[in-house]
Parts: structure tokens; C-alpha cells; sequence
């Protein structure tokens, strides 16, 4: 931690305030935040931990466990007892926005959700908050098993801070959305998993509290559910002006949802900004990944991948009708120049590249192997280019390209999610409109429509 870090006070825990006139759109507000645990230990430390902070509180002094402790990495040993969770975590979210939050298992998206719904407080920092927050964090979170639903409804709303002359005018709504009514009565403890999130996400989305925070239970609701409840998330920002934070592994629902997205990794904020940008964050590891000053090239950092060191793809340059280029017309030629450096003689080496849109899903993937090549391969530097004619995916999405280099078998190297390239649409006719696929293109170069 750093000497700022450690100089903040300990324990400052969540309060509500007014917001100035000059910031009277924002409606949440974290400052500084960060989360310490204890491994392996129930609390935050021993008997002789709290002593040892009590009698340097009373001299005036810093926590002195604040020094210690380790980035917070699932992946590593550490060398510390104490582990950050979250480190020094700033932002605002105004009113009527939808904030998503996307990171990596472990990255710190929950500890902070429970943060700002104040299940637990923050080690250093503060939460200023206004109006009501509703929490959806686990499944069944506030309902009492023994309950009916109807029952717990009635026990949530309480405990989000509403009446029951509210909860009494909003209770036929709640049930039929959560499409449990012939449950209703029955004891939660009968439900299922995706019942219950139903039951819970009705409630919260209902009895309209300012902030509604999420954590990825929707995740267990089926199809029909999870369109339901995205549908209902933004008409309470939209109509309702409700603020809505919104933490999922799902991009195609965090980029329909969120107006605005922030990147955690190792309990840390990496990047803030436009919701299509974080998601591109999100993806992009940058084990082996920096893009270039020059546009068209990118650069990959790990030149040889530590579980296979006989492979190393150094470098990538994308062309677009033979100039370098970000970006790509669909229809034009594709072409990407890999530059590599082998370890040993490959004598059946294998290239190939998939391109993945943002939700993971693959729409084309083709190798050497594919067309009938054989390729020979020396030890030392090389280069390969890989040639699309006509490239045929539609325009108007960021897609993303993964890399493979090696031979026959699992002994290649992988690099997921190496590039990210944009198609743009081509205006092949010159008729002022653009198509969307080269497809189209093809398909319009054998058709003609005249008037007869």
C-alpha cells in the first residue's frame, strides 16, 4: 500500500448526506475504498491484532497492519496473512445511470457491492450515498425459509425501509412478474434457486428504491426471466430516473444494460469510461497485449509462452486492401502478417485465427490444416500472413481475434482475445449506401432489378 493508503483513518463507515448543488445528479459516491481480510482466520485479525491497534489508536498512530498485506491475486502464494480485496477504489455514479461492474473472478466486485450496500464496511474510505439501496447479492439473501412468499415479501420491503401500505399497493405487481403466484403461499424453503431470484428481483425492482445493486444472480433465472428483468433494470433508470450497478460475466447483457462500465482487476479499477470500451478492457490480457503507437500493429509481450517455450509469436500487422489499419470494410481483403520466433524446426506447423464477437461467440476460425497447406517451419524468426478475400463478417461490431502457432497437437500457442478490429460497411456500388456483409456484396454482384 502506499503512503496515502496507509495514512487514511480506519473504519469510516457508510453515510448518507446531501449532495452540492453543483453535483446534484450524483447519487452515489465512493472514496478511497479499500477492503483488508485476514486469510485463512474468522474477522479481521487476533486478539493480540486488536490490542496491538487499540493501543496505537489511543497514541494518535496508524493502524499498523494498514502497511502490510498483499495485492489481491487468487492465482498466487502470497507472503502475507492479510490481503487487500480492494485497493483505494474511486468513482461517482449519477442518477438514472447504469453502472456496470465487470472483472475477473476475485477481482473485488462483490466485496464492493457489499460495501455499497453496507453489509460490511470498508477498511479505509467512504460511501455517501442517497436514498433507498436494494441489494440482490445471493440467491435467497433476506428471506426467511420458514416464510411464505408472500410472507417475505412483506419481511424484504421491511427491510428495504418501505411501509406496508406501500408494499400492500405494489404486492399484485410483484407476484405476477415474479411468475410465482401459485407458490405465493407455499414456504420459500420449497423454492428453487431461480424461483427465489425471482421473488427477491421482483421485490427490489418494485418497490422502487433509488439505488438497485445486482450481483450476477440473474445468472440463475432461466431465459424468459434474465429478458424480464433486463427489460424491467431500464425502465426504472429510464422512467424511473433509479440508479441501477450492475455486476455480470454475462457482456451481451452488461452492454444492452449499462450506460457507462468500470474494469476491476486484483481489487483494483483499471479502467472507467464508455460501457463498449470496458467490455473491450475486460477482454484484453495484458500478459501478451499492447497495442502500438502505430496504428495496425500490435505487439505481444510475452514472447514465449511459459507452458510451451518452444513457440513465440512476437508481433501481429493487420492490413485492410494492403494499408495498415484498425479496422476492416467488409468485402475487402484481409490480411494479417504474424511475426514469430520458433524455438526449434516445426515440420508440421500449424497457423490459425478465430474472430469472436463480444460475447465470445465464434463465427469464423480457419488454419493451414484447413486448406490442404503444409507448412515447414525453422527454428529462429519467421513470418506468416494469413489472407481473407472478401472478408465476410458484418459490419458495424468490434470483433476480436484469437491467435494460434505450433504444430500438431496441444503443443501450440494460444493467444486469446489477441486482437480487437472493427468492420465497417462498403459502400461497393457507389450508390451512397453501405452493405453490411460481403455477402451481400456477393449475392448483389449476380443480381439485377429493373423495371419491366
Amino acid at each position: 500500500m502506499d503512503k496515502e493508503l496507509r495514512n487514511k483513518e480506519l473504519n469510516i463507515h457508510s453515510t448518507s448526506y446531501d449532495v452540492e448543488e453543483k453535483n446534484g445528479d450524483v447519487i452515489l459516491k465512493a472514496e478511497n475504498i479499500s477492503k483488508q481480510y485476514r486469510l485463512g482466520q474468522v474477522g479481521i485479525g487476533t486478539l493480540s491484532h486488536d490490542l496491538n491497534r487499540w493501543w496505537h489508536q489511543i497514541r494518535g498512530k496508524e493502524n499498523p497492519y494498514l502497511k502490510i498485506g498483499d495485492v489481491n491475486d487468487r492465482s498466487t502464494k502470497g507472503n502475507s496473512d492479510y490481503v487487500w480485496a480492494l485497493q483505494d477504489i474511486n468513482f461517482e455514479v449519477k442518477r438514472g445511470e447504469v453502472l456496470g461492474i465487470i472483472g475477473k473472478n476475485g477481482a473485488g466486485k462483490s466485496t464492493l457491492l457489499k460495501i455499497l450496500s453496507k453489509v460490511t464496511a470498508p477498511t479505509t474510505g467512504s460511501i455517501k450515498s442517497r436514498g433507498r439501496i436494494a441489494s440482490l447479492l445471493e440467491v435467497g439473501t433476506g428471506f426467511n425459509g420458514e416464510m411464505t412468499g408472500r410472507e417475505n415479501i412483506f419481511l424484504n420491503g421491511a427491510i428495504l425501509g418501505m411501509t406496508k401500505k406501500e408494499i400492500a399497493s405494489k404486492l399484485e405487481e410483484i407476484i405476477d412478474f415474479s411468475g410465482c403466484e401459485r407458490y405465493i403461499d407455499t414456504p420459500v424453503k420449497r423454492y428453487s434457486s431461480g424461483m427465489t431470484v425471482r421473488l427477491a428481483f421482483a421485490v427490489a425492482a418494485f418497490l422502487e428504491p433509488e439505488i438497485l445493486v445486482i450481483d450476477e444472480v440473474l445468472a440463475v433465472g432461466d431465459a424468459e426471466f434474465q429478458k424480464k428483468a433486463i427489460g424491467k433494470m431500464q425502465d426504472i433508470s429510464r422512467e424511473g430516473g433509479r440508479t441501477v450497478l450492475f455486476v455480470s460475466h454475462n457482456m451481451a447483457a452488461v452492454k444492452n444494460l449499462c450506460t457507462r462500465g468500470i474494469v476491476l482487476e486484483n481489487g483494483k479499477v483499471v479502467f472507467e469510461g464508455k460501457v463498449e470500451d470496458s467490455i473491450a478492457r475486460y477482454f484484453m490480457t495484458d500478459d501478451y497485449n499492447s497495442y502500438d503507437e502505430q496504428i495496425g500493429v500490435f505487439n505481444f509481450n510475452s514472447h514465449l509462452d511459459k507452458k510451451n517455450p518452444n513457440y513465440g509469436l512476437l508481433k501481429a500487422e493487420l492490413f485492410c486492401d494492403g494499408i495498415l489499419s484498425n479496422s476492416v470494410y467488409s468485402g475487402s481483403k484481409f490480411e494479417l502478417k504474424l511475426y514469430f520466433n520458433a524455438q526449434r524446426d516445426f515440420f508440421e506447423g500449424e497457423i490459425g485465427i478465430v474472430f469472436k464477437d463480444c460475447d465470445q461467440i465464434s463465427y469464423i476460425g480457419l488454419n493451414n490444416k484447413h486448406l490442404g497447406n503444409s507448412i515447414e517451419i525453422k527454428k529462429g524468426p519467421g513470418i506468416a500472413s494469413i489472407i481473407i478475400y472478401d472478408f465476410p463478417l458484418y459490419a458495424s461490431e468490434d470483433y476480436w481475434i484469437n491467435l494460434y502457432f505450433g504444430d500438431q497437437g496441444p503443443n501450440y500457442e494460444s493467444l486469446e482475445n489477441a486482437i480487437k478490429v472493427q468492420v465497417i460497411g462498403e459502400d461497393v456500388f457507389g450508390s451512397g449506401r453501405k452493405l453490411d456483409t460481403a455477402w451481400n456484396k456477393i449475392i448483389h454482384k449476380k443480381l439485377e432489378i429493373k423495371k419491366l
